[in-house]
């Protein structure tokens, strides 16, 4: 980085001091600038310091250096000694939040005409954002190389799958049992159609929307983890008050979400817990919805809880606190929901319970 330099008594009239630096720092810059005299006295601190250093303008100005948190001080008086530039450091302050923020500095000495030092002016920059960004891009190749596994696994599913259809539909022309041959055929064509989807990732099918009845798929759903309710000797309350509870939307899709959020609930609650589904209709008018009515469905447990510094995390693909989890669950609920014109919200204490609310545009207009 250059010296800057101020020559002779010039400089007093249109140099920094005619210029007015402070308030041109105030106005033109983005970085946090602190500029220091000979001295080694603080003579300019800018906003953006400020909200960096977490240290008020009027505790720093006219004050040594030595109010800066370290290395602060160090380097600028280094500067200052031996008239050097500080290039491109890198290092750790206490943000205003108390936790530690990267910070990338540059000190530039100011010279004046005869090369003798009349100062320095450190430039600070944030870099938490740019390393943010680089774990996105890291997140991204990440996902892009999954998707091409899970593509090429799709592809050999598939092909297996041919050959397990056929022979389950040989044991269910066997099979006196209806409501079971009933069961093995709608999840056949459930795994056919996640699989489908899977093999057009790079372009992901969107939903076939047909009217379809919300309670009729959570019936479907509830029906699929009736086993581990009785294993859990999990509690459970149906509370069905959406009339009518038609939708536009995907039954395969649908199910698979409100199945992701029912063995979420149910791994979170140990023995003798209680589960409970509601279903009612926010009217159009209200504060939720001002100009149609939804179907809202709630999934609420009251087993362990989510902490509430991973709330916030819950629907990041691949974050996940099972030992065996994939983290996929919850952002492939959300992306369905979304994709149906929903929204999905999530409230939970720490040994209380979970909610997971889901509002759909309902299918049948009020008059």
């Amino acid at each position: 980085m250059a010296t800057a330099a101020i020559d002779g008594p010039g400089a007093q009239s249109g140099g920094l001091e005619a210029a007015n630096f402070p308030q041109l720092l105030d106005q033109c810059l983005t970085s946090a600038v602190i500029s220091v005299d000979g001295q080694g006295r603080i003579n300019a601190f800018s906003p953006q310091a400020e909200t960096l250093l977490g240290l008020r303008r009027a505790q720093a100005l006219g004050q040594l250096v030595d109010v800066l948190p370290a290395p602060l001080p160090e380097l600028l008086q280094k500067t200052l000694a031996t008239g050097e530039p500080v290039a491109d450091r890198h290092f750790l302050i206490p943000g205003s939040d108390g936790k530690p923020s990267p910070v990338r500095l540059a000190v530039t000495p100011v010279l004046s005409g005869d090369l003798q030092s009349r100062g320095a002016v450190a430039v600070l920059n944030d870099v938490t954002s740019a390393r943010e960004l680089d774990q996105h891009l890291r997140r991204l190749d990440r996902l892009a190389s999954i998707g091409t596994l899970s593509a090429s696994m799709a592809h050999e599913v598939k092909n297996a799958m041919v050959a397990v259809k056929t022979f389950v539909d040989l044991l269910i022309k066997k099979n006196q049992d209806m409501a079971l041959a009933d069961i093995v055929g709608r999840e056949m064509r459930r795994i056919d159609s996640i699989v489908s989807q899977m093999l057009r990732f790079s372009g992901p099918a969107k939903p076939t929307f047909a009217p379809i009845r919300v309670h009729e798929i959570l019936e479907q759903s509830l029906n699929l983890v009736q086993h581990h309710l009785e294993g859990r000797k999990v509690k459970l309350v149906r509370s069905f008050h959406a009339a009518p509870d038609r939708v536009h939307g995907d039954a395969y899709q649908l199910e698979q979400a409100f199945i992701n959020l029912l063995f979420n609930a149910i791994e979170a609650m140990g023995p003798n817990g209680e589960l409970e589904v509601r279903t009612e209709i926010v009217p159009a008018g209200g504060p939720e919805n001002p100009n149609a009515p939804l179907l809202r469905v709630t999934v609420r447990d009251n087993g362990v809880g989510i902490p509430p510094e991973n709330l916030g995390r819950l629907f990041e693909p691949f974050f996940t606190t099972k030992s065996s989890g994939t983290g996929l669950g919850l952002p492939i609920t959300r992306r369905i929901v979304q994709e149906h014109r929903g929204v999905i919200s999530v409230a939970s204490q720490p040994n209380e319970g979970t909610t997971f609310t889901i509002l759909l545009p309902s299918a049948v207009r009020q008059p």
